[in-house]
């Protein structure tokens, strides 16, 4: 395999030769082999080019975990097209924007998401025939298994053009320092080299079987889970969403020996299930990442015998850095050493690298990094510099090369494994007319790692509440990404630039609760 031209939809085709029977995934109690799966991801790529899918075409996918965005997503690396995975979470305005902003020409999503949708099919310029429904499709929609049970032929699709190498496979769209989400464009060969990453530190055979707790919006499920084992020829335990109890029935019913888990969800699982009840021996490794990971949690877990690993990355690089189990105890709290393929350093502010202790920004180059933000050159530029891209977060290396960050993205929160964005959310209180200026942060949350605190100066003479302020963002926010703490300010603090310091804020209600900065 040529990483050169890689083409990862592939991979399936392989192991479909190679390994047939082997389960490839086991969804809901439903088992599709290696062969199984090849036949459905071939019938789905002559249907989407049936309906006017090719090489570089957009497609978005608005569906909790299933074998169906499976197929899709290796239909369309096939096919030289690009998936678009969209957060289940978001509401229709939010939806709206990276649907128009990335081009879509064709939706797949499911039946749970018709009432998020219907607005939007009047307005968007999606042909019927391209919105495909799984389950019973409205009046402006087809129906997916229909479309598919159409196509007979299971034969390898032939693309109009080759695809693969540097050709987009996967557009993922992140939060916005800015206010407006950005699209990372993701190649098939940087989607390899991750998938490479991934079996190194993992240490992934055929034999191994992964549950696939994360949403596959998320580059970790997608990347960290989908992409690696798939590669590998291993099977993958997938459900439209786990809840903590129904985690460690999974991995104990299909004797799992793979984990890799949200930290919010690990804590969840200690406060919710007796895991005693549980025989979890299968585990051979359990790692987490995507959000800041108390080292009291992975103690918790050291106590009862099960040793957690982080692991630590981001939308636009997916793994940068993985922490090996034999070091997961002597070094709690660190993020491990960088991964194989890629060069990731520790740099000062004149991209020079910095000594052991020091602390310094994050920047990584050569396979993994993403080719840009889609239909954002000058935010690429400003983010990609000399080749490499510069993540916005704050670290130091220890003597022996192992990784701690210190700081993340500045004003980014993580709210149960959510990235947060405070300009975004700003942006929003300041379509209310009563509301003169507001200033958002993250501060602690014993449930869900952090929440948004709002600190809201109102126009002269008017009123609000608590609740006022907060149902205003119903509609027009995602759930994790309203803040659960309003406060009502006289005065914001601001820097020399007329900016507004959000550390300050949350040093000011910490002060307040007595709890320190």
């Amino acid at each position: 395999m040529n990483a050169n031209n890689v083409n990862i939809g592939q991979w399936v085709t392989k192991w479909a030769s190679l390994n047939p029977g082997k389960p490839a995934i086991i969804y809901e109690g439903n088992t599709f082999t290696y062969k199984d799966l090849n036949e459905r991801i071939n019938r789905t790529a002559h249907m989407l080019q049936r309906i006017g899918i090719g090489k570089g075409d957009r497609v978005g996918v608005l569906m909790y975990n299933t074998y169906q965005l499976v197929e899709i997503f290796f239909a369309l690396a096939k096919i030289g097209a690009i998936l678009v995975p969209l957060n289940t979470r978001f509401v229709s305005a939010e939806l709206d924007y990276i649907i128009k902003d990335s081009g879509l020409k064709a939706l797949a999503f499911g039946e749970a998401f018709i009432g998020v949708l219907e607005p939007l099919s009047r307005t968007l310029p999606i042909e019927k025939e391209c919105y495909l429904c799984l389950g019973k499709p409205p009046a402006w929609a087809k129906s997916y298994e229909d479309s598919l049970t159409a196509e007979q032929s299971v034969k390898e699709p032939l693309a109009e053009e080759p695809a693969g190498g540097e050709d987009p496979i996967i557009i993922m769209y992140t939060s916005g320092t800015t206010g407006a989400p950005k699209g990372a464009i993701l190649s098939h060969r940087k989607t390899f080299f991750n998938a490479l990453n991934a079996n190194i530190y993992y240490g992934i055979t055929p034999s191994d079987i992964m549950l696939a707790p994360r949403p596959m919006f998320h580059s970790g499920g997608l990347l960290v889970e989908l992409c690696p084992m798939i590669y590998k020829g291993g099977t993958l335990i997938m459900k439209g969403r786990f809840s903590p109890e129904e985690i460690l029935i999974h991995v104990e019913k299909y004797k799992a020996t793979i984990l890799e888990i949200a930290a919010t969800v690990l804590r969840f699982i200690l406060e919710q299930c007796d895991i005693s009840k549980y025989d979890l021996s299968s585990l051979r490794v359990c790692y987490t990442g995507g959000e800041r990971v108390p080292p009291a949690l992975l103690e918790d877990y050291a106590n009862i015998g099960i040793t957690v690993s982080q692991i630590y990355g981001q939308t636009e690089t997916s793994t940068l850095t993985w922490l090996a189990p034999k070091d997961a105890v002597r070094k709690r709290g660190s993020v491990g050493k960088p991964v194989f393929h890629g060069d990731v350093r520790i740099v000062d502010k004149d991209g020079n690298q910095v000594r052991p202790g020091e602390i310094g920004e994050i920047v990584v180059s050569g396979f993994i990094p993403m080719n840009g933000y889609w239909g954002k050159p000058e935010l690429t530029e400003g983010t990609i510099v000399n080749g490499w891209l510069h993540t916005g977060d704050l670290a130091k290396m220890d003597d022996e090369g192992f990784f701690y960050i210190v700081d993340r993205e500045k004003d980014m929160y993580i709210s149960g494994g959510e990235n947060v964005y405070p300009a975004e959310i700003e942006k929003v209180f300041l379509d209310n007319r009563k509301i003169l200026n507001v200033g958002v942060c993250g501060i602690p949350d014993k449930k869900w790692g952090e929440v948004g605190l709002a600190c809201i100066i109102l126009k002269d003479g008017e009123t609000m509440t608590e609740e006022e302020a907060i149902a205003f963002c119903d509609d027009k926010l995602a759930r994790y990404k309203i803040p659960k703490v309003v406060r009502f300010v006289k005065e914001l603090p601001i820097n020399a630039a007329q900016k507004i310091i959000r550390k300050k804020l949350k040093e000011e209600y910490l002060q307040t609760l007595g709890a320190g900065a």
